[in-house]
């Protein structure tokens, strides 16, 4: 049920019992008295060597253990990419410390023993082809004293526990949004409560695939950059504030909503940022929107002003900075500062981009605390040229279809 209601994001399934020792022939002439529910039946150090290869962005094979003959090599491994939640399910899954330690939530699944008993008959007669007499038999054999000595031990070890299991759907929508609200959250959100990284989705994943791919058109690069400023746009102006207000409906009833903030600008850091005026101007119509020029010189990455153009009310106005690409934050903190010069309080901006690197992030977030960063995405990082990584290279050629090469630095006409 939690993987049906994580259908926006990538999710896999790893069962312990994948994990299982393939039985020695002599293990194999006494089979119905070998202990499936004691922990040494299991292969740990290869579940530890599967779980850390997903958890570092590295696809794994998982055995497909036949439990008709007891082995791991009659199917063909199934092979599991790394997923944004990686669910490990098993009845001795906290049993061992090291496989706690990888886990960012532990989940304890608290079932009625004559349910868990109903569950096991049907599972070993009807999955794995058991005859009901041996399933019994090592029900009270092993199974029983296995739950007392090695499962219900570990209950101490969950940071959650369900009662009723997958009846129990208050709990399951619980740990759902749950999992939604962390998986928004990037690392450095939980350092800087100013940074705002928008919920990802297949849809948003799939239009920043289509803007990095380097074989992308001009005509679909514009297309899907524009779906993308429009969001960020529209989460930007969720942070600016609002008045309650009272209208009447068509029907004669009475409707509280809020009123949109009317002291609003948009500044574009030229020649990218002018890529998110026309997301912005279709959110706010008649919006005043500003210019400024910044020139990256030099192998320091050093900034130079080299032309503004600034609504004279401006002090007076919540300000929206548009720049698709946060790098080094560099011109970002000379965008930035010239506002405040302009006498724009600090916590009246907010800084719009596409793509941010943390360098960049924490540049902007540690010289302006106050001052709101809405990103679609952090990449990894800066290459020596000062490049984002994997980034989408240079945003305004390809947007605006023009060669680097070919630009020279010209000051608009005033």
């Amino acid at each position: 049920m939690i993987i049906q209601q994580l259908h926006d994001q990538r999710v896999v399934l790893v069962n312990q019992d994948s994990f299982y020792h393939e039985l020695t022939e002599e293990e194999l002439a006494t089979v119905h008295e070998y202990n499936f529910d004691h922990p040494d039946s299991f292969d740990t150090e290869k579940l530890l060597d599967s779980m850390e290869n997903l958890r570092h962005g590295q696809a794994v094979d998982i055995p497909n253990y036949d439990f008709k003959s007891y082995k791991n090599s009659v199917f063909p491994a199934r092979r599991v990419n790394p997923s944004d939640v990686i669910i490990l399910e098993g009845i001795l899954i906290f049993h061992d410390p090291r496989v706690r330690e990888l886990m960012n939530m532990k989940i304890f699944v608290d079932t009625d023993a004559d349910v868990r008993l109903a569950r096991r008959i049907r599972r070993d007669t009807v999955e794995k082809g058991r005859d009901i007499g041996v399933v019994l038999d090592q029900y009270s054999k092993f199974v029983k004293s296995a739950f007392d000595d090695f499962i219900l031990p570990t209950k101490k070890y969950a940071d959650i526990i369900i009662p009723r299991g997958g009846d129990n759907h208050v709990a399951i929508d619980l740990i759902v949004q749950h999992i939604r609200t962390k998986l928004g959250q990037h690392d450095l959100c939980k350092i800087y409560p100013n940074l705002y990284v928008i919920q990802s989705t297949f849809q948003i994943r799939g239009m920043h695939t289509l803007i990095r791919d380097s074989q992308t058109t001009k005509h679909d690069f514009v297309f899907y950059a524009d779906r993308l400023i429009r969001l960020v746009v529209e989460h930007g102006l969720g942070h600016l504030p609002f008045t309650e207000k009272q209208v009447i409906t068509p029907t004669g009833s009475v409707y509280t909503g809020v009123d949109f903030c009317k002291r609003l600008c948009g500044v574009s850091v030229i020649r990218s940022g002018e890529s998110m005026e026309n997301a912005l101007r279709a959110c706010c119509k008649g919006i005043k929107i500003g210019k400024i020029l910044i020139h990256r010189e030099g192998e320091d990455n050093g900034q130079q002003l080299i032309y503004e153009k600034l609504p004279q009310d401006i002090s007076e106005r919540h300000v929206l900075l548009l720049d698709p690409i946060l790098g080094t934050g560099n011109t970002a903190v000379k965008a930035i500062s010239l506002l405040i010069r302009k006498g724009v309080p600090e916590s009246n901006i907010i800084f719009l981009n596409l793509i941010s690197a943390p360098q960049g992030v924490h540049v902007v977030c540690k010289s302006f605390p106050r001052v709101k960063i809405v990103t679609s995405e952090i990449d990894i990082g800066l290459n020596e040229g000062f490049r984002v990584i994997p980034g989408m290279g240079e945003f305004g050629d390809r947007y605006f279809g023009t060669d680097d090469d070919d630009l020279q630095v010209v000051p608009p006409s005033q």
